[in-house]
């Protein structure tokens, strides 16, 4: 499955490098993380990171393979 989360503000270096497995892009204040998920506890597991760094999720999407 594929998956973007989208954060509040422009990522850091040090944060965007917290998410390895995934791809980013920064427009208009926000940051887009994208990529494979390989399955639920995955997706958790980055929203769980997230939170733990603070970052304000706006959305989340799973996109059509």
């Amino acid at each position: 499955m594929r998956y973007e989360i989208r954060v509040e503000g422009q990522l850091s270096e040090p944060l965007i490098r917290m998410f390895p497995e995934l791809d980013h892009v920064t427009m208009s204040g926000q940051t887009l993380l994208f990529g494979q998920v390989v399955d639920e506890a995955h997706l958790y597991g980055l929203l769980a990171r997230c939170q733990s760094l603070g970052l304000r999720v706006l959305e989340l999407r799973q996109m059509p393979q």
